[in-house]
């Protein structure tokens, strides 16, 4: 069965804000290789809107190795977007999803193949309160920004983890990863 990965940066006060954090090369180099062990990636439609920013390094590089090369892996792995308004993706390896987000999920989790990643904060919350994410990692930036919108603020009840491991980048930021004990 495959595991659900809710992968999220986080500022340190709780917010998700994806202008805040310290995305260096390091943590571009994280990501690259968290997306290619993994098959798919789901979003609602603003965080979708926001990652199509790296469809323009792909006609123009940045130059930057590692974001150009997190620019090549989010452009190849599929996208399932869930939106009530959105028409069209405009990204050939984006669809939008013809199911509610539980019976997507349900499954997706059925199937062969590596990881489902969640990238959006919203899903997470509503997996979170389906008890079907399998682990969170959590992206921890050393940055407080006093406003914004929280990771779960519409979460059901009280949930508690066990931490499985760290992983801190020289930039300061602390990746913690997590499953409910």
């Amino acid at each position: 069965m495959r595991k659900v990965v809710a992968a999220i940066n986080l500022t340190i006060d709780g917010f998700c804000d994806h202008t805040a954090g310290i995305a260096d090369e390091e943590i571009h180099d994280h990501y690259t290789a968290l997306l290619n062990n993994s098959d798919v990636i789901l979003y609602g439609r603003t965080t979708y809107e926001l990652m199509q920013f790296w469809q323009t390094l792909l006609e123009k590089p940045s130059g930057e190795q590692s974001m150009d090369d997190f620019a090549k892996v989010i452009d190849r792995i599929p996208k399932i977007i869930f939106s009530t308004t959105l028409k069209d993706t405009g990204w050939a390896t984006a669809t939008l999803a013809d199911e509610p987000l539980k019976e997507t999920v349900l499954k997706l989790k059925q199937q062969s193949g590596g990881d489902i990643l969640i990238g959006c904060r919203s899903l997470i919350d509503a997996l979170a309160n389906l008890n079907l994410i399998d682990e969170y990692q959590l992206c921890i930036h050393p940055v407080i920004i006093g406003k914004g919108l929280p990771l779960f603020d519409q979460i059901n009840e009280r949930t508690v983890f066990k931490l499985l491991k760290t992983k801190i980048f020289g930039a300061g930021a602390t990746l913690l990863y997590y499953q409910r004990a």
